[in-house]
């Protein structure tokens, strides 16, 4: 990206985010690709412009998302001192990683992203850590989580693949993640934030989703790319989708283009009936467009409405006894007594608690252990 279009995106971001937002805070993402690939000296001109057009009383914060393999000595204390926040791709265990992340010489990159992980935190910082669901992470859902929660990062991310050789089925994506959320939710509670149980909860406590697939709209988090094209969203970067360029066209004017609100606004006016009638819309609302079939139900949503009627009963339970004052480690203990109480007398034959309508051996049965 050229000086010149860097700037202009900067300004013309500062000025936007003024413009709709009473947040003092300003979030750049650096995304990519691999955006470490831009080099050192780019970041640190973008952090200048960003001191130059930032008015008093507002501050700009970075979130940059990478593999980790270039994070040597000096970008991170670059990164360090000046406050960014890391987002860093690691898919659980050193095999399932380095079965689809490989270096440009076929091998895999598993312990360049550890030691990343680790230098990181040696400066301060404790990354997010992003495990994308592939098939072959679905299979070990309590390794890949355990692997990664002993990085002590205190945040992670799952990431479902659609539409590659390598996707996760609806199905697996399910057992997934009920597996995953009973192990956290059981041990690990405020330990540890997994994004998606995080989001789920606050919905559930009367919240707005922070995850735009979660949301009933979208379109509001557009892509730049380096000649200052303009895209709809990450996921549609292609020449339908480019909607102008920040050199030619304010991003306030670009954002409000009615190709780009009917774009946002079709996640819900392109629901199909079973979405639109389903117990659990105000939860994901369909899930983002990109993972929909073409007649437009979610690929993931057998995986999503299981989760959901596993999940929502204890986290429901959990709120509750947060708002009564119980501290982390009570409210676990209470989970834990509360399972005993829920699976006492069931069989594998019989309706499962969750109230499926499924038996419980097809159902929750082999996540009811503590």
């Amino acid at each position: 990206m050229t000086d010149s279009t860097l700037e202009s995106y900067i300004r013309q971001y500062i000025e936007a985010s003024i413009e709709n937002s009473t947040d003092s805070t300003i979030n750049f993402v650096w995304h990519g690709g691999e955006p470490t690939l831009a080099g050192l000296d780019f970041y640190k001109r973008a952090v200048e412009l960003q001191k130059r057009h930032c008015p008093e009383g507002r501050q700009c914060r970075n979130n940059l998302q990478t593999n980790g393999i270039l994070l040597d000595e000096k970008w991170c204390e670059f990164l360090a001192e000046n406050n960014f926040d890391i987002g860093l791709s690691i898919d659980g265990t050193h095999r399932v990683h380095d079965q689809f992340r490989k270096d440009h010489g076929g091998k895999g990159t598993y312990l360049h992203a550890a030691e990343g992980i680790r230098r990181l935190q040696a400066h301060g910082i404790q990354p997010d850590l992003l495990c994308t669901v592939t098939s072959a992470t679905a299979k070990e859902p309590l390794t890949v989580y355990k692997t990664l929660r002993d990085f002590n990062t205190r945040w992670i991310q799952f990431i479902p693949i659609v539409g590659r050789q390598d996707e996760v089925s609806g199905e697996a994506y399910g057992d997934f993640l009920c597996t995953v959320f009973n192990e956290w939710l059981l041990n690990d509670l405020g330990r540890l934030d997994i994004q998606f149980f995080s989001e789920t909860a606050h919905v559930l406590s009367g919240g707005s989703a922070g995850l735009c697939w979660m949301a009933p709209v979208c379109g509001r988090v557009l892509i730049i790319e380096q000649d200052g094209g303009i895209y709809s969203c990450d996921h549609y970067v292609r020449p339908k989708y480019r909607i102008g360029n920040i050199n030619t066209t304010g991003l306030s004017e670009l954002v409000n283009l009615p190709f780009q609100l009917n774009f946002g606004e079709s996640k819900q006016t392109g629901l199909p009936d079973k979405c639109r009638h389903c117990k659990w819309l105000a939860l994901c609302n369909g899930g983002c467009p990109k993972d929909r079939h073409p007649r437009g139900l979610n690929k993931l949503c057998a995986g999503l409405e299981q989760f959901f009627s596993f999940a929502t009963p204890a986290l429901s339970f959990a709120i509750e006894l947060n708002k009564r004052g119980l501290g982390h480690e009570a409210i676990m203990s209470e989970l834990q007594k509360q399972l005993k109480v829920i699976w006492k007398d069931i069989g594998r034959n019989d309706p499962c608690p969750c109230k499926s309508g499924k038996k419980a051996k097809h159902c929750c049965w082999k996540f009811r252990s503590i």
